[in-house]
């Protein structure tokens, strides 16, 4: 048998672990890019957990020009994954497009909705995939 660039991409063989992959960035993003402007310590707390490599410096550095912002603006902001999709998954190794909606508040004035869409890397780490790099597209 001969193995081809597609076959050797299990997002196209394997759906068990292509949803278990998308489930695990999904609510990654979900828990890192949502938080409240009174309490930015879980959304901190979530991001040193559940991301690596670049994707946790790039967070650390992003968030931390955030986490006062937010407080100054009493700004609180809810993200949801829409659709997810793996591109090429390997044992190891995957990577995602993902398209986001989030819901911003500035303390209890109207929330505004934004689309985003998302180029995911993730690793699997001790049987969890784990956001290593993250890239706006």
């Amino acid at each position: 048998m001969t193995t081809t660039p597609a076959t050797a991409n299990r997002a196209l063989t394997d759906a068990s672990d292509t949803t278990r992959v998308i489930g695990d960035v999904s609510n990654t993003l979900g828990k890192v890019f949502s938080y409240a402007a009174q309490d930015t310590s879980a959304t901190e707390q979530a991001a040193k957990e559940l991301l690596g490599g670049r994707a946790a410096t790039q967070y650390a550095a992003l968030f931390g020009e955030l986490r006062q912002r937010a407080a100054d603006q009493k700004l609180s902001l809810t993200t949801h994954v829409v659709r997810a999709g793996v591109t090429r998954l390997t044992h190891d190794r995957a990577e995602l497009l993902v398209f986001l909606d989030q819901r911003a508040q500035r303390d209890k004035g109207a929330a505004t909705t934004a689309a985003a869409q998302l180029s995911v890397t993730a690793q699997l780490d001790d049987g969890h995939w784990q956001i290593t790099d993250i890239r706006a597209r």
